[in-house]
C-alpha cells in the first residue's frame, strides 16, 4: 500500500473521551422471558481520540469492537460509563440536543449493501441525513450530494443509480459519502475495507486519508487486518473479550508489543518475503464466552505465560511508558 495513507499525528486536543464504557446485553429465557444472564460485550473500556488522528481498535471477532463504536454513537444504548465529545457527555443528551450532536458523529458500516435501501437511488440515500436535519433547499441538498460523490471518486450520474448497480468498492464509497454529507468531525469506520479486494482496499484507504487531511476528520478505525491498521492509524488499542488489554502509538505497539495477546496477534501478520521466517505464537483453546468470562485476567486460560495470580486478580490497565498502556501482571 502507498505511504500516502499514513495519517498525520493530529493535535493534542482530545476530541472524544470514552470513560468506563459498559454494555451488557440481556439473555432472556423461560415462559415469562425473564433475564437469566448477561452478555458482557463491553466491560469498563476507557480511551481517548485526539482531534485529527486515527485510533485503531483491533481484536478477534466477538471481542466487542463494533459494540464500542455503536454505543459511542448511541446507536446502541449504553449500560454504563460516559462518552465526552468536544466537552459534552453524549449519554446525557436527549431530543433535539442529541439530534444536533449526531451531525458531528457518523459511522461507515462494514456491509455497505445492507446499510443502503435497495429501493432508493443512492443520491436520495446520501441526502436523507440532510433532509432529517433540515439542511438547505432541495437544490442545495442536490449540490451537496454531487460534491460529496466527487470527493469519494464517483461520478454525478451515479446519484440516480440503485445500490445493486454498484460493485462492493463503489458501495463502500457511497457509505463514506453518506457519512460525509453532514460534515461531521468524528467518524467511526467499522471495518470499512474487510470485505473488499486488496487493490480496492488501498483505494478506499487512500480516500479516507485524503479526506482526513482535507477536512480535518477524526477516525475510530475498527479492523481485523493489522497490516491495514499499521498503515493508517496513529495509535492502536487492542481488545480482548470486552476489555482493552494494550494501547500505544503505532510505532511503539508494532515494535514493542508487551501484552501476550498482542504478541500473538503480531506473530500472525504475514511477511511478504519467503526468506524471512517469524515464530508463530499459537494460542491454546477457544475464546471464552462473554456470558461467563474467566475470573482475574480474561486472557489467562489461553496465555502462554500466565501465573497463578492471573486467575485471581484482574490486572490494572496502567501506563508502562509514555502513552503505552498495558493490562498484564507480567509486565513491569
Amino acid at each position: 500500500m502507498s505511504d500516502q495513507i499514513i495519517s498525520t499525528n493530529g493535535s493534542e486536543k482530545k476530541l472524544v473521551e470514552v470513560k468506563n464504557l459498559v454494555k451488557y446485553f440481556p439473555v432472556r429465557g423461560g415462559l415469562l422471558q425473564r433475564v437469566v444472564a448477561w452478555v458482557q460485550a463491553v466491560d469498563d473500556v476507557s480511551f481517548f481520540v485526539r482531534e485529527g488522528e486515527t485510533l485503531g481498535l483491533v481484536g478477534e471477532s466477538g471481542c466487542g469492537k463494533t459494540t464500542v463504536g455503536r454505543t459511542m454513537l448511541r446507536l446502541i444504548e449504553p449500560t454504563g460509563g460516559s462518552v465526552i465529545f468536544n466537552g459534552t457527555d453524549v449519554f446525557k443528551l436527549r431530543g433535539r440536543e442529541l439530534k444536533s450532536m449526531r451531525r458531528n458523529m457518523q459511522i461507515i458500516f462494514q456491509d455497505p449493501y445492507a446499510s443502503l435501501d435497495p429501493r432508493m437511488p443512492i443520491g436520495e440515500s446520501i441526502a436523507e441525513g440532510l433532509k432529517i436535519h433540515n439542511i438547505g433547499t432541495p437544490k442545495e441538498r442536490f449540490d451537496i450530494v454531487i460534491n460529496t460523490l466527487r470527493k469519494v471518486g464517483l461520478e454525478d450520474y451515479h446519484a440516480r443509480r440503485y445500490p445493486h448497480e454498484f460493485s462492493g468498492g463503489q458501495r463502500q464509497r457511497i457509505g463514506i459519502a453518506r457519512a460525509l454529507a453532514l460534515q461531521p468531525k468524528f467518524i467511526v469506520c467499522d471495518e470499512p475495507v474487510s470485505a473488499l479486494d486488496v487493490s480496492i482496499q488501498s483505494q478506499v484507504l487512500n480516500i479516507l486519508a485524503d479526506l482526513q487531511a482535507d477536512l480535518g476528520l477524526t477516525y475510530l478505525f475498527i479492523a481485523h487486518n493489522l497490516s491495514v491498521v499499521e498503515h493508517i492509524c496513529n495509535r492502536v488499542a487492542v481488545m480482548y473479550l470486552g476489555k482493552i488489554v494494550e494501547m500505544a502509538s503505532r510505532e511503539e505497539l508494532f515494535s514493542n508489543p508487551l501484552h501476550p495477546y498482542t504478541q500473538a496477534l503480531m506473530s500472525a501478520i504475514p511477511i511478504p518475503d519467503p526468506t524471512i521466517k517469524r515464530t508463530r505464537i499459537i494460542l491454546k483453546g477457544d475464546v471464552p464466552s462473554p456470558l461467563n468470562p474467566p475470573s482475574g485476567c480474561r486472557f489467562h486460560p489461553r496465555c502462554p505465560v500466565a501465573m497463578d495470580h492471573c486467575s485471581i486478580e484482574e490486572p490494572v490497565f496502567r501506563e508502562i511508558s509514555k502513552e503505552h498502556w498495558v493490562a498484564c501482571w507480567r509486565v513491569e
